[in-house]
């Protein structure tokens, strides 16, 4: 039987264990290569950590996935739905939520859940609404317009519009971003459960702690390449890094770039890269 969690061979049939197929994906803008041939693979209950330098293309590969970047060459499927021949059935089995989430200024925060439930046409929603607003403290602000909101209450919004449909596959770029301690709390509890529950989760982040508590493998970046896709065991092996090496250590040795080369900054600080 397959393993959901570890990568495919590219050019195999599509497993109805697999929630996400990336093969030889690659994104230009104009002449500047953004994304080269990057392919891995993601199954139902995997949390994939995305990191990378400054523009190693993250950001790139996500909104390609969710739909929002047109793809230009290679295949990328999801649920076993070719995103660039059917979007429509592939945005229906994943949701994404960007670092910097913009709701819409006209709609109060009930209102957005009520269009994500039409949306995704999910049935008796309203509970389900009802727990999450409660959950991510939102639900004294279920009246507020969107344009009225807070970056971390924007944040708490866009997640709860992600989990309100139960979705396959969930996308989140800097999900932690301005959230304050207990909405972060919240957040990693609820994407541990989506997981458990069998959810595929692609979480890219620079708070590297974060990624390597929570990711089942860990794909990296840079220069748009894929460096390595694994668990950190295999990747403490591959990478030739000391036994017991974290993330941190890892990603310097992929990369090939020492902290000290950058003073102050941490490894992966561009959230749009």
């Amino acid at each position: 039987m397959t393993n959901p969690f570890q990568p495919q061979e590219p050019g195999a049939a599509f497993s109805p264990e697999l929630v996400l197929e990336v093969q030889h994906f690659s994104k230009r803008y104009d002449e500047t290569p953004a994304v080269s041939d990057l392919s891995f693979t993601l199954g139902a209950g995997g949390v994939l950590g995305l990191v990378g330098p400054n523009g190693s293309g993250k950001t790139t590969t996500l909104r390609s996935i969710a739909g929002v970047l047109p793809i230009q060459s290679g295949l990328v499927r999801v649920c076993g739905h070719d995103v660039a021949k059917d979007e429509t059935g592939a945005k229906q089995c994943l949701t994404w939520v960007p670092d910097d989430p913009q709701p819409f200024d006209t709609l109060t925060v009930g209102e957005h859940l009520e269009f994500a439930a039409k949306l995704y046409s999910v049935p008796d929603w309203k509970p389900r609404a009802n727990e999450l607003l409660e959950r991510f403290e939102l639900d004294s602000k279920r009246d507020a317009l969107g344009g009225e909101l807070s970056r971390g209450m924007r944040q708490k919004l866009a997640l709860c519009c992600a989990w309100l449909p139960r979705p396959r596959l969930v996308l989140l770029d800097e999900p932690l971003s301005g959230l304050d301690p207990r909405g972060i709390r919240t957040a990693k509890q609820a994407i541990l459960e989506q997981a458990a529950s069998g959810t595929a989760v692609i979480l890219s982040s620079h708070l590297l702690e974060l990624v390597e508590a929570m990711g089942h493998r860990i794909l990296i970046l840079d220069d748009g390449e894929k460096r390595f896709d694994g668990t950190l065991e295999e990747a403490r092996i591959e990478i030739k890094t000391a036994p017991g090496s974290n993330l941190e250590e890892i990603f310097f040795a992929a990369t090939g770039k020492s902290p000290a080369a950058s003073p102050g900054a941490g490894p992966e600080i561009d959230q749009r890269a």
